[in-house]
């Protein structure tokens, strides 16, 4: 999925209203809007153009750059969401209908939640949710070596060269970065003394590679020399790396380090300046509705407490009957009989597994969909660089030109974090039918190429929890009862996770209460609870989308299928929630009302 500042720059237009504006008629303002949103952000971002596969022919220079990151290019994206909200209003929304409305609610709710936050606040990233521009998951140092590896193509000899373009680009947009960052601690929004600790951890070692090993340098060596392109690649990229990018990481390394002994250990983003209206709008864009942070908590604690209940009884099935949940799901995480080996070998027969699992689960999907992706998975480990602190598994979609396919990541750093009894239900959520099935079904559906590139974390994170809850509604963990337990286990992690959010932002809890209060919920090692609360400490409210979206999902099902009792159709509703593309959950309920409307008549 594209990262955050692509999609903030995606939802962003500056391109002036043209002369007919005003006689041309709600419908063909809109689509005009799209349009010029759209190609606003290939001119503004060749990161996002190139993620894309559209860096060739008129677009090809792109392939040479990389985003700006300075406090300019960050105040022109906000000038320009002002700007599309500005054109937004100037539509008539009354007459739009289908599809149309559907464009435009979704746009004038992303928007305008956007514009709200960049109005009020003016550190962090535009919008809300992101308030650190240096942490240990933010900063180019974490998303431009992953980048380069893996969106950046080399077939030829020019793309070789603007690979060592990128490379020198990298150095300054650390650099405009570590102004930014300098700037924000010195209005005093510093990260947490964790948080700037792990960043620390995570840039030193980069800095640290003899430049022939870097893994910066090995991309581009070794695949100019597998495509037989000539040239020295590996001397001129390791001159830039030693040169320039080494330099401008220690440079990084000394705004964090200097930052370190004003920073404070309180994990809630509420220390910051304005903290509190902060995560209020950071829960309103992530979640996309009004719940308020004692609704979501409390939201978590009940489903932690159902869900608790069936883990109960399959637990004491297995013999099981020995401490509490969490502490019985422990005791599964530490049992080595559920482990792959901790060695390359055991790695290649795990993701060997999970092919399988992918297969076998494609095979299942005619049984609740319509409709079905034609775009291919591919199941690749987190590379090591970027293991410390990445996620357990996550997912990019393919390219819309259909150059490279969609990849399911999966963490590899320590087998024991990845049970096998663990493994199906991530890639439910990765893979089928979770985000390949949805991003997929909404970059191959009849969309503005500006929706079709979006992603709504409420509507797309829902739908993958959906999918675990839908695998086990179609039999997937029959006759595997720790299968099920993996089940629950995540769903048990997802509850958690708005319980922790909530407590650290808005009730002021400790990380170390956090942690401990998570693996008491879900049965998460304390290795993993730490990496997880970590992340939601410097991405207020994100965590908060997935169950509240999940549970969007399965009411709105529900109220279709008491509206329309034997004619309710699982997989027409499916359709009717996906074809659309993502949507603020708001927005998705209007279109499933519509929908049932429909068909009652």
């Amino acid at each position: 999925m594209l990262n955050r500042r692509e999609l903030l720059a995606a939802g962003a237009s500056a391109v002036a209203a043209p002369a007919f504006a005003q006689a041309a008629t709600p419908v063909a303002q809109l689509n005009a809007l799209m349009d010029d949103v759209f190609n606003q952000a290939l001119d503004d971002s060749p990161e996002f153009v190139t993620r894309l596969g559209f860096d060739k022919g008129e677009r090809a220079a792109a392939k040479a750059q990389l985003d700006d990151l300075s406090a300019a290019g960050v105040a022109k994206a906000k000038a320009r969401t002002a700007d599309t909200v500005k054109r937004l209003k100037a539509i008539d929304r009354a007459p739009l209908s289908g599809m149309d409305a559907v464009n435009y609610d979704s746009m004038a709710y992303t928007n305008g939640v956007a514009a709200e936050a960049d109005a009020r606040f003016d550190y962090g990233y535009p919008g809300a949710g992101n308030p650190y521009v240096l942490s240990q998951l933010s900063g180019s140092y974490r998303q431009t070596p992953d980048f380069l590896a893996n969106q950046h193509t080399i077939e030829t000899k020019a793309d070789a060269e603007a690979y060592l373009s990128r490379l020198s680009a990298f150095a300054r947009g650390l650099d405009e970065e570590s102004a930014r960052a300098r700037a924000d601690h010195a209005k005093g929004v510093i990260p947490p003394d964790f948080a700037i600790e792990r960043a620390i951890q995570q840039l030193t070692p980069l800095a640290a590679y003899a430049p022939d090993k870097s893994p910066l340098v090995r991309s581009v060596a070794d695949r100019a020399r597998e495509k037989g392109i000539a040239g020295d690649y590996e001397a001129r990229a390791a001159r830039i790396f030693s040169d320039e990018v080494v330099p401008a990481l220690g440079r990084q390394i000394a705004v964090l380090a200097a930052a370190q002994p004003r920073a404070w250990h309180d994990a809630g983003v509420w220390k910051q300046p304005d903290g509190e209206a902060y995560y209020a709008i950071s829960l309103k864009d992530s979640t996309t509705t009004s719940m308020t942070a004692e609704e979501i908590h409390q939201t978590g604690l009940d489903q932690a407490r159902r869900l608790s209940e069936r883990a109960e009884t399959i637990l004491r099935g297995q013999g099981m009957t020995q401490g509490t949940v969490g502490e019985r799901i422990q005791a599964l995480y530490r049992d080595p009989k559920h482990h792959y080996p901790n060695t390359d070998e055991g790695k290649e027969q795990l993701i060997a597994d999970l092919n399988g699992m992918v297969k076998q689960l494609t095979a299942r999907l005619p049984e609740a969909f319509r409709t079905l992706p034609k775009a291919p998975l591919d199941i690749q480990r987190v590379p090591k660089y970027l293991e410390a602190g990445a996620p357990g598994g996550y997912y990019n979609q393919a390219r819309l030109d259909g150059s490279r396919p969609a990849i399911y990541w999966i963490n590899l750093r320590d087998s024991a974090e990845n049970p096998k009894w663990t493994l199906k239900t991530l890639t439910v959520h990765e893979g089928v039918p979770g985000h390949h099935l949805q991003i997929s079904l909404q970059q191959e559906a009849d969309l503005p190429l500006i929706r079709k590139a979006q992603f709504i974390s409420a509507h797309g994170e829902g739908w993958a929890l959906y999918a675990e809850q839908l695998a086990k509604e179609m039999g997937v963990y029959e006759n595997d009862p720790l299968g099920e337990i993996g089940y629950i286990q995540a769903a048990l992690f997802r509850s958690a996770r708005l319980v922790v959010d909530t407590g650290m932002h808005a009730k002021r809890w400790s990380r170390e209460k956090a942690i401990e209060t998570m693996s008491a919920i879900d049965g998460s090692p304390t290795a993993t609870a730490t990496t997880e609360i970590e992340r939601y400490c410097v991405w207020p409210g994100q965590a908060c989308s997935y169950m509240v979206g999940k549970l969007t999902w399965l009411r709105l099902r529900e109220k279709a299928r008491a509206a329309l009792g034997e004619r309710f159709d699982i997989k027409a509703f499916h359709d009717w929630g996906l074809l659309p593309g993502v949507m603020p959950l708001a927005v998705l309920e209007s279109v499933i009302d519509r929908q049932i409307a429909a068909a009652r008549a």
